[in-house]
């Protein structure tokens, strides 16, 4: 019974490492799908708005399929609500600040949106190798029992315990790897996306001062 239940716990240590392994390509696929999306969503946004002839053309634009169309269609909506009654706290202070705040808050939604899944990645990175090692524990204790009850340490005793225990070694650390790439890869890739945003957002700032902080909308 007890060897019977060593067995079961390697296997199951294998099925969670495989597991793993599964939900990180998965991730790794949809995360580079979502990644090139939005560079193109966003390059394509990029290309109408600067060819607009002002800012009263350029907010009659769409601007939900992007994340530089999202940032810019706040800041159109900031300027039309900044302009009336400010009546609450979220309107208070200067044009400019209001424009300012509600650019900054876009941001951090669009980066926020744009890390979902990382923090999986990470964790499986970090707890993958333990989990291997737990396996390669389990079955060299494994071992150590079939030697005992077969007073024999011949390899055909121990070598299938062994090698179920390297198995989980070598899974474990096929799992992590790919994990540890993907959440490196693309943090750097959300920080250059980030980055892009915040030009964006630092140049619609600087048409909105310029054209004093004000801008058709297309509403009556």
């Amino acid at each position: 019974m007890l060897e019977l239940s060593s067995t079961n716990i390697v296997q199951i240590t294998l099925w969670v490492l495989i597991g793993f392994s599964v939900i990180t390509w998965s991730i790794i696929f949809y995360k580079s799908w979502m990644m090139w999306t939005i560079s193109r969503n966003n390059r394509a946004y990029a290309e109408t708005f600067w060819v607009a002839s002002d800012l009263s053309a350029a907010a009659a634009l769409e601007h939900g399929s992007s994340a530089l169309g999202r940032i810019a269609g706040v800041g159109f909506h900031a300027l039309s609500d900044g302009q009336g009654q400010r009546s609450t706290l979220e309107l208070s202070g200067d044009l400019q600040s209001i424009l300012e705040r509600s650019l900054r808050q876009q941001i951090s939604k669009e980066r926020k949106a744009l890390e979902q899944g990382l923090s999986i990645l990470a964790s499986i990175g970090s707890t993958s190798p333990f989990v291997g090692l737990f396996g390669t524990v389990w079955g060299i204790m494994h071992a150590l029992q079939s030697i005992s009850a077969a007073k024999s340490a011949s390899l055909d005793v121990v070598a299938g315990p062994i090698g179920e225990a390297l198995v989980t070694t070598a899974i474990g650390i096929a799992a992590a790897i790919p994990a540890v790439l993907a959440y490196n890869f693309f943090i750097r890739s959300i920080k250059l996306a980030e980055g892009e945003l915040e030009y964006f957002a630092t140049d619609f700032l600087n048409l909105a001062v310029k054209a004093g902080l004000k801008a058709n909308t297309g509403e009556e």
